[in-house]
């Protein structure tokens, strides 16, 4: 009897320019040097992100587009788990009603990729795992979620709700990508898994897999973060058209002024006092209407706002590095945590 229910058969393993493997023309690749160069994690990578219904490519650049890839899948965990590390699930998860807004968004674009990315297993459409877990990675957590959040994390105090919420999603996180990606990336998925804090199993490989959560799939929030994240690319557009021009360094360095259409205005006027940390620049000034923008002011391209940049005004806190007009060294937040 057979020990597996399914088996998959694929189309031809050729090189890069689609031509067969073939030890004439010098161009065969054995695992056995995929392995000792990259290790086997990048092999069952390539297998996976190939669409095994046509010709399967291989070459010494796809092999190291795939190491980039899986070195960004990897160094996001590394975050993850490097910023649990004074965090005990038992003592220090917060419930999800009081999670941060955006922490709830991480937690429901989480519910999106567990249903997809199960959808992609149960189909054998291994190759839509691989790029819904990269996308995952990049632009979800590291382009936006984790950015937004590294304040929080190095500059609050530690036993801060808004920390504690954070470092909850995170370790919710971690724990469901790592077993979203144990099939494909096995090695990988149970070294991380023996550094997870309070783990219920000994292996990943014997753990239940995730499933979606019905608290979490809040679509109104994703409506409504949907725009904010919309709005922030054109604010971080602008801030590099600033930077390139030597006008401004970091973001931090940077005060903006938003003048937003009416019609649209509501959905910012919400978060008024959330902006400046979501753009991650130290000052943030929301207007209603264009009447007032000045003729300098950059017109969005896919939101009806406008936007002007200027040098924020005072000092950087050595410590956060936002720019304060506080009298002392350190901004009022600062002196505060410090105080604690």
């Amino acid at each position: 009897k057979s020990p597996y229910r399914k088996v998959i058969s694929h189309g031809w393993v050729v090189d890069g320019e689609g031509k067969k493997m073939s030890k004439s023309l010098g161009n065969v690749i054995l695992p056995e040097e995929v392995i000792n160069s990259y290790g086997a994690d990048i092999l069952r990578l390539w297998v996976s992100s190939a669409d095994f219904t046509s010709d399967i490519h291989i070459s010494k650049d796809i092999l190291k587009q795939l190491s980039e890839v899986y070195r960004k899948i990897r160094n996001t965990c590394r975050f993850l788990l490097g910023n649990c590390y004074d965090f005990d699930p038992a003592r220090d998860s917060v419930e999800y009603r009081s999670l941060a807004e955006l922490d709830r968004w991480a937690l429901f674009r989480l519910n999106q990729l567990i249903e997809k990315i199960t959808g992609y297993y149960e189909h054998h459409e291994y190759h839509q795992v691989f790029h819904a877990l990269h996308n995952f990675c990049v632009t979800d957590l590291s382009n936006v979620y984790l950015d937004i959040i590294k304040d929080r994390l190095y500059c609050s105090a530690a036993g801060n709700l808004e920390r504690r919420s954070a470092q909850t999603v995170l370790a919710i996180v971690l724990k469901n990508i790592t077993l979203l990606m144990a099939p494909i990336l096995t090695f990988t998925a149970e070294e991380i898994w023996q550094f997870l804090p309070k783990r219920a199993y000994p292996t990943v490989q014997i753990a239940d897999w995730p499933e979606p959560t019905a608290q979490w799939a809040d679509t109104e929030l994703g409506k409504r973060w949907e725009v904010l994240l919309k709005v922030r690319e054109e604010v971080t557009w602008v801030l590099e058209q600033y930077r390139q021009k030597k006008l401004i360094g970091g973001s931090l360095e940077a005060s903006v002024d938003l003048w937003v259409e009416e019609s649209f205005y509501q959905s910012l006027a919400d978060y008024e006092d959330q902006l400046a940390t979501i753009f991650i620049v130290s000052g943030l000034s929301l207007h209603r209407g264009f009447h007032t923008a000045p003729d300098e002011a950059i017109t969005g391209q896919q939101c009806p706002v406008k936007i002007a940049v200027r040098k924020a005004p005072g000092h950087k806190c050595p410590r956060c590095w936002m720019f304060t007009e506080s009298k002392q060294e350190l901004c009022s937040r600062c002196q505060q945590v410090i105080a604690v």
